[in-house]
């Protein structure tokens, strides 16, 4: 599992710093996670395949997590792309997008498929063979979903020496490795578990986009392997960050601390402090592993 920062900081854009985007590649699909302002500069920076990018997840329809969406669809237009393209995100987000294509007479020679949310549970918004994806319920000024990735347990192991001792041909691999047991010509049944290893162990990701402190989202989160938290603000601004919804650094590790996070990730920091370093500093009083994201920045776990 690859995680990479496209932006993570406030509403506000500077010269050197980018609001909201990140890239997941997990289990060899990409998945683009918000689509701030900047987000397809931010993709070509980090050498990230356009076409690679078939599923967008937005979070909410607040600008630093969403205004990049219609530069980005127009530029894959540009680009020639024939793949369809699927955009999860809250109910309106079509009729954006919709009405700015039509205005500019900028339709698309691929598919615009979308996938808008309404419930304020948690549910699967995509699955295939490997990895499953559901909504985090948010609470935030505006309807607001974070997103938890999970990879599905993988084929086990096969164990060369095993199969070789055993003599046995490779048109049995495949079944071996999807668990089954092999029945020898001279009649024995090898189990399976003579023959593999346990699959490689199946990750977790969490994305918690804005949202006030919010325990409710810990049974979704419960044992998460990495858990990205918006941390806005610090604990001297806890009233501001009450006021407008949003985290402290604080706050956050103890949503890591409750869920049994193994691990930590800051970001959407307010752009008025000195340091992001002070972020890490108040939230290790709470949770001792944390990373902060920073733009440009690649996380492989």
């Amino acid at each position: 599992m690859k995680l990479t920062i496209l932006g993570c900081y406030a509403a506000t854009p500077r010269t050197f710093t980018n609001p909201t985007s990140q890239v997941l590649d997990i289990k060899n699909r990409l998945f683009l996670i918000d689509c701030g302002e900047g987000t397809q500069v931010q993709l070509r920076k980090n050498k990230v395949k356009f076409s690679k990018i078939n599923h967008v997840f937005i979070s909410h329809l607040h600008g630093d997590h969403f205004f990049g969406l219609i530069g980005l669809i127009s530029t894959f237009a540009l680009l020639g792309r024939t793949t369809d393209l699927h955009i999860y995100g809250p109910k309106g987000i079509k009729e954006i997008i919709d009405l700015q294509l039509k205005l500019s007479n900028s339709w698309t020679n691929y598919q615009l498929f979308f996938h808008e949310l309404e419930s304020k549970e948690s549910e699967i918004i995509f699955e295939d063979e490997k990895v499953i994806v559901k909504t985090i319920p948010l609470k935030h000024r505006v309807y607001t979903n974070g997103f938890l990735f999970h990879e599905k347990i993988g084929d086990r192991i096969l164990d060369f020496n095993a199969v070789q001792n055993f003599e046995i041909e490779t048109c049995y691999y495949q079944n071996i490795k999807k668990g089954k047991d092999i029945l020898l010509e001279d009649g024995r049944i090898i189990e399976n578990k003579k023959l593999t290893f346990d699959p490689i162990p199946a990750m977790s990701y969490a994305f918690c986009s804005d949202t006030k402190y919010n325990e409710a989202i810990i049974p979704v989160i419960k044992n998460v392997d990495i858990l990205y938290h918006e941390s806005t603000f610090l604990d001297s601004e806890e009233s501001l960050a009450s006021k407008t919804m949003h985290s402290t650094a604080k706050e956050a590790a103890k949503i890591a601390l409750k869920a049994n996070a193994k691990q930590l990730i800051l970001g959407h920091y307010s752009t008025r402090y000195a340091s992001i370093d002070l972020f890490k500093e108040e939230a290790e009083t709470i949770f001792t592993a944390v990373i902060l994201a920073d733009d440009g920045k690649s996380f492989e776990f």
